[in-house]
């Protein structure tokens, strides 16, 4: 629990593989600008290890956390499409 807050956190934890790790890279590269900017309460941690992407998000509260990993989704997946277009 956090200490400034006194809701539970929820976290979730994504793991996406790719093909390579150059594309694991663009797509965790292409999300992080908004990851930045998430919602008080939120924190979203990115990395890459070899041809995988791993996000952990932590929300206070299911419902923030259920709308930050769908919107979070939502980025990745055009990302996959946008790199699909240049290949």
């Amino acid at each position: 629990m956090s200490e400034n807050n006194s809701k539970p956190e929820t976290r979730v934890q994504i793991t996406l593989p790719y093909k390579d790790p150059e594309t694991a890279a663009s797509i965790r590269d292409a999300t992080t600008p908004d990851n930045q900017e998430a919602p008080p309460g939120v924190t979203i941690h990115t990395t890459t290890e070899d041809a995988t992407l791993h996000i952990t998000v932590t929300a206070t509260g299911i419902a923030t956390l259920i709308a930050t990993v769908d919107d979070l989704l939502f980025c990745i997946q055009a990302a996959e499409k946008a790199l699909q277009e240049i290949e």
